[in-house]
C-alpha cells in the first residue's frame, strides 16, 4: 500500500464572541461611511434643523413669557431654549424618519439576499444604524446646540452625573428608535406595502416622542400612561428632560432605566416579527 504524507494546514480561527464583535464593528463602519458620503445632505439637514430651532424655541418662550413667572411643565426659560435645541441636534441622530429600506428590500425582493448572509437581519441593520447615528452625532449634533447658545440663555447641566447620563440616554434612544422602525417596516412582509404604517409612525413620533412640545406640558396622568404604555416618549423626551435637568437625578435614573427596558423589549420583538416573517416568506423571480 501508497502511503503518502498528507499535511493539514494549520487555520487560525477567531472565536466566536470575537468574530461577531469584529463583524458588528465593521457594519457599524460600513453605515458610518455611507452617510459620510451626503455630505451636502449634511449640511442641507443642519441649516433646516437651526431654521426650524429658532421657530420652536421663540413659539416656547412665549409660553413660559406667557406663565407669568411660573414654570410651565416645570421648566425655567433656560430649560426650555435647551431642550429645543438639543432636539434639534438630536432630531438626525435618533432617526425618527425617513428610514424605510428594510420595506422597500421586502417589497422588491432584495430581502433574500440579506436572509443570505452569516449574521441576523436585525443585528446587520442595528448594527449599520448606530454607524449612521455616530455620523450624525459628530456632524448634525453641535451646529444647533451652538447656535441656539449664542442666541439664547441656555441651562447649564449642574449635576456630575448629567452629561454621562445623558449619553447612554442617547444611545438607548438610538436602539429604541431602530426596532421601532424595523418592526413598522417589517409590517411589508405582510401588506406589500408599508406606507400606511410608516405614516403613522411619523406622525406618532413626532407627536408623543416630544419633539413638536414637551409633552410634560400635558396632564400628568397622560403622560405617566405615554411613558410606561409606550415606548414614544423613550426617542426624545427623556433624553431631552436628562439634560435639561428637569428631574431629580433618582427620577433622571428611573427614565434611563425605562428606556433600558424599552430597547430590550423592541430588539426582542423585532427578531420576532423577523423570524415569524421568514416562515412565510415568498419571494417571487429569479
Amino acid at each position: 500500500m501508497d502511503q503518502r504524507d498528507a499535511s493539514v494546514p494549520t487555520i487560525s480561527r477567531i472565536g466566536p464572541f470575537r468574530a461577531s464583535v469584529t463583524t458588528f464593528g465593521a457594519l457599524t463602519g460600513s453605515g458610518f461611511r455611507r452617510y459620510a458620503t451626503y455630505r451636502q445632505a449634511t449640511i442641507a439637514g443642519t441649516f433646516t434643523n437651526i431654521v426650524f430651532g429658532f421657530l420652536r424655541c421663540y413659539v416656547l418662550l412665549a409660553v413660559a413669557e406667557e406663565a407669568a413667572g411660573q414654570r410651565p411643565g416645570g421648566y425655567d426659560a433656560g430649560q426650555l431654549a435647551l431642550y429645543v435645541w438639543v432636539g434639534q441636534g438630536l432630531l438626525s441622530v435618533i432617526g425618527i424618519w425617513g428610514w424605510t429600506e428594510l420595506a422597500d428590500r421586502i417589497r422588491s425582493g432584495d430581502i433574500a439576499a440579506d436572509l443570505l448572509r452569516p449574521i441576523a437581519p436585525v443585528t446587520g441593520y442595528l448594527a449599520a444604524d448606530l454607524g449612521r447615528a455616530l455620523y450624525c452625532m459628530l456632524t448634525r449634533f453641535g451646529p444647533p446646540l451652538l447656535a441656539g447658545a449664542l442666541f439664547f440663555p441656555l441651562h447649564t447641566p449642574a449635576r456630575w452625573q448629567t452629561v454621562p447620563l445623558f449619553a447612554v440616554s442617547v444611545i438607548l434612544a438610538v436602539v429604541i428608535c431602530f426596532g421601532c422602525r424595523y418592526v413598522v417596516n417589517a409590517t411589508a412582509y405582510w401588506l406589500q406595502d408599508a406606507r400606511g404604517p410608516i405614516t403613522l409612525w411619523t406622525l406618532g413620533s413626532g407627536v408623543l416622542g416630544g419633539l413638536y412640545f414637551p409633552l410634560r406640558l400635558l396632564p400628568e396622568e397622560i403622560v405617566l400612561v405615554l411613558w410606561v404604555a409606550t415606548p414614544l416618549p423613550s426617542l426624545l423626551q427623556t433624553p431631552l428632560d436628562v439634560i435639561a435637568e428637569r428631574d431629580g437625578p433618582a427620577l433622571q435614573a428611573a427614565l434611563v432605566g425605562l428606556q433600558v427596558l424599552w430597547a430590550a423589549v423592541l430588539l426582542g420583538l423585532a427578531g420576532l416579527v423577523q423570524r415569524r416573517a421568514e416562515k412565510r416568506l415568498v419571494v417571487q423571480g429569479g
